[in-house]
């Protein structure tokens, strides 16, 4: 079937030679000294050999090309020379364009967005992730159908009984997928349904969402605290699967959980499709916004951060900055800045563990400044009170008077009410 052999597909790019190109708009937002770099380290991640960089400044898009014809030209004398078979954009393209640039390049041409599709698809290894990496790919793939293949063009027979031409296979394969994108769309619902039953089950303790750019540290960061063995590898998108335990905090302890990273113009679509993941981050008590101070485009990520958090409904949660590879910054300057612009911040390497303690004993004070005060006198009889103060609470001071126990504590809120009960019944 035609649809099956589009980006639905597990196209292997393995040492495939590749020309990447950007075109800066003038609404574009700077990112970094090297505007490609970020791109060429994506084609890396997803094995693409990258042959040439092409990149182009201009005031508007073209409608037929993106970059203008002279412009495709050039591309295609680069393609040729290089013997690249796919040239990859820094830019969302049309359908149309991409079928046009394909004329003229007589390759194959992507854009950022199914480059990264292609990455998480790799990547995806449980059936939570699958799913939501096959949504995301059909929703890009079905509109794109009808410039794929030239046969699409061609119309079925009709019984003559019925009459008329018949229905073109466009209209079969659009039919097809769109069943698929339904298909996905319930068993995502199942997941997150589920999910959000996980997530709600584990609400006793305080929960704690690490996010961030990706490649900033994340995982990294994880092992450091819980040494849990998460992947951390130097790629982007090295994971995609959120991964949940208990941090020992001094005196607490709380679920954290290690989320997908995030990147600048992150394709809607996969946003839309990672709802079950990312409801760690919404359902969250505090984020870790974990950052990489030695990229020298670093208030660039923390935006696409923060705008990725908007998407999701996130933007209100108390965050704190974690500002990672304190070890390799070189731009004082610029770490001042940063400084004042977020007070609320912890400096760390999750490699080396430089100011890992630090962070632990932040968060823990965060912890406490939200949980309630206790004063309380109750019978020493009651053990099964000053057990569940001991165990979802923290111990200020105990004493014993005769039959009655003395008790000091903080606890969360939300345990306040069931320990008011044991002790009213005392």
């Amino acid at each position: 079937m035609a649809y099956e052999k589009t980006v639905l597909d597990e196209l292997s790019y393995r040492d495939v030679p590749a020309i990447i190109v950007g075109v800066a708009l003038p609404e574009s937002t700077p990112f970094g000294d090297e505007p490609l770099e970020e791109l060429a380290s994506l084609c890396g991640t997803a094995g693409l050999r990258v042959r040439g960089e092409i990149h182009q400044n201009r005031k508007e898009i073209d409608t037929a090309y993106f970059v203008g014809k002279g412009k495709a030209g050039e591309i295609a004398e680069a393609v040729k020379e290089s013997g690249a078979r796919i040239v990859v954009f820094d830019n969302e393209l049309k359908p149309s364009q991409q079928m046009n640039l394909e004329e003229v390049c007589n390759c194959s041409v992507i854009d950022r967005t199914e480059l990264i599709l292609a990455i998480f698809a790799q990547h995806a290894r449980t059936r939570q992730a699958t799913v939501q990496v096959e949504l995301a790919r059909a929703e890009y793939a079905l509109p794109r159908l009808k410039n794929l293949w030239s046969h699409l063009e061609r119309q079925r027979g009709a019984l003559s009984a019925v009459g008329g031409a018949g229905e073109r296979q466009i209209e079969l394969d659009r039919r097809m997928l769109r069943k698929r994108i339904s298909r996905l769309k319930d068993e995502l619902d199942e997941i997150l349904k589920r999910r959000e039953i996980e997530v709600a089950r584990r609400s006793d303790l305080f929960q704690v969402a690490i996010v961030g750019y990706t490649n900033a540290g994340k995982s990294t960061l994880m092992n450091a605290l819980t040494q849990e063995g998460v992947l951390a590898e130097n790629k982007l998108f090295a994971t995609l699967d959120t991964r949940t335990c208990i941090w020992k905090l001094p005196d607490h302890k709380v679920l954290l959980s290690d989320t997908v990273g995030f990147i600048r113009n992150l394709p809607h679509k996969l946003v839309a499709s990672f709802q079950a993941t990312l409801e760690e981050v919404r359902e969250a008590d505090l984020l870790l916004h974990v950052v990489d101070l030695s990229h020298p485009s670093v208030q660039e990520m923390i935006d696409a951060v923060d705008a990725v958090l908007g998407e999701v409904g996130a933007a209100h949660k108390r965050t704190l900055m974690v500002f990672n590879k304190i070890d390799c910054v070189r731009d004082r300057p610029l770490l001042a800045q940063l400084y004042e612009r977020y007070p609320d911040h912890v400096e760390i390497s999750a490699l080396n563990g430089t100011g890992i303690d630090t962070l632990e004993h932040r968060v823990q004070e965060i912890v406490e400044e939200r949980e309630t005060k206790l004063d309380w006198s109750f019978s020493a009889a009651n053990g099964k009170l000053l057990a569940y103060l001991k165990q979802h609470g923290k111990i200020l001071d105990v004493s014993y008077d005769e039959n009655t126990v003395h008790v000091k504590a903080l606890l969360e809120p939300r345990f306040v009410a069931a320990a008011t009960e044991m002790r009213d019944k005392s």
